[in-house]
């Protein structure tokens, strides 16, 4: 409907939020597929996260695993994990963003989270 004196028409405007809301989920559900990697110590520690950032796999150099240094491996293991989750946020920032920024970027719409659509 379209509101006398250059109003806005609500069904368009809720019609393009489903949509662009579709395309959130279908980016969402390509970061959950998507991995990105991250290493430590010169690749000795090595981790696989996906863009949702739930770890899927680590690898260790068998030549870094010391008795008697576990802290160092310990050490290589969050640096690995760090990296790549890093590597997976900002995957999520490039997919995402122009999604955020077309339901809550400047057309008087409400912001992602008070839709219900982020977190």
């Amino acid at each position: 409907m379209v509101q006398p004196g250059g109003g806005f028409d609500l069904s368009q405007i809720m019609q393009q939020a489903q949509q662009m809301q579709q395309k959130l989920v279908e980016a969402q559900e390509e970061l959950a597929n998507t991995e990105v990697t991250g290493t430590a110590g010169g690749g000795l520690v090595t981790a696989t996260v996906s863009g949702d950032s739930q770890l899927k796999n680590l690898v260790i150099d068998p030549k870094v695993v010391d008795p008697d240094d576990v802290e160092t491996l310990a050490d290589l293991v969050v640096a690995a994990v760090r990296d790549a989750s890093a590597s997976a946020q900002k995957l999520t920032e490039q997919k995402l963003g122009p999604l955020a920024g077309g339901l809550g970027g400047g057309g008087g719409m409400p912001d992602l989270g008070s839709l219900g659509f982020g977190g």
